[in-house]
């Protein structure tokens, strides 16, 4: 009887004891699953993060490309309108050319009389001198300088598309006739050769601009006389309509 009542206290004992044991490796397993439930949950969060970052560069790449694809149809198209306006340009280059030779040949009996034709920066210069065109100090053109402008207005309406600006010069000498000064002979002269060319040689009068620069646009010394000579001249500048250039690139 003492016996069995000492086995059945140890197997007691025992059961307490692997309880106590079960207990304790169960409360660390939890204690695992919770560290692990807790890791998980942070490597899903930075998976979260890191996806949402990969759809943000998805779609960064997308615009990028979306804005390559717009800047190079730009960088083409602009291709386009330059080499068109390059092709416009030298068209118009071989046109100027022409013309210089055209009016130069037109005004070749005038070469010794104070009229030059040159081609500079896009531009036709027909420089014509004072003394050829009108008496000194007027506005009036002389039957020399209206021969002279007929002859150019010839070349002139063979051109259409080309812009035709007259520009009155004097020199530094002072100069008063009434309420008139060099400024004011020298716009009355620009007015004087367009209205020739306009009313007596036909030459379409919106292609047609005046100006006058009185002694403000010298091309040599005001100190000598053959430099004040120069620049007593009526340049008549002829251009090319950029606005039809530009409108013909448009299309």
């Amino acid at each position: 009887m003492k016996c069995s009542l000492i086995s059945t206290s140890m197997v007691a004992v025992a059961i307490i004891l692997s309880s106590c044991g079960t207990g304790k490796k169960l409360d660390a397993a939890n204690v695992k699953i919770m560290n692990l439930q807790s890791e998980n949950a942070s490597l899903k969060t930075k998976v979260d993060e890191q996806q949402k970052q990969l759809d943000e560069n998805a779609r960064a790449k997308q615009v990028a490309q979306q804005d390559y694809e717009k800047y190079k149809k730009e960088c083409e198209d602009a291709k386009v309108k330059l080499d068109a306006v390059r092709a416009l340009l030298a068209e118009q280059y071989a046109k100027l050319q022409a013309m210089t030779a055209k009016i130069e040949e037109a005004l070749a009996d005038f070469k010794n009389k104070g009229v030059e034709v040159y081609y500079k920066d896009g531009f036709v210069y027909v420089s014509m001198a004072d003394n050829m065109l009108y008496k000194p100090g007027s506005a009036a053109l002389g039957a020399e300088g209206k021969k002279a402008l007929g002859s150019l207005a010839d070349a002139i309406n063979g051109y259409p598309d080309l812009k035709v600006i007259v520009v009155g010069n004097t020199d530094d000498q002072k100069f008063k006739k009434g309420d008139k000064d060099n400024l004011s002979l020298s716009t009355d002269r620009a007015n004087g050769v367009v209205r020739i060319l306009a009313t007596d040689y036909k030459v379409d009068p919106t292609r047609l601009t005046s100006a006058g620069k009185g002694k403000f646009n010298p091309i040599a010394d005001n100190s000598t006389p053959e430099g004040r000579a120069k620049n007593r001249r009526t340049d008549i500048i002829l251009n090319p309509n950029l606005e039809k250039i530009w409108e013909s690139v448009q299309k």
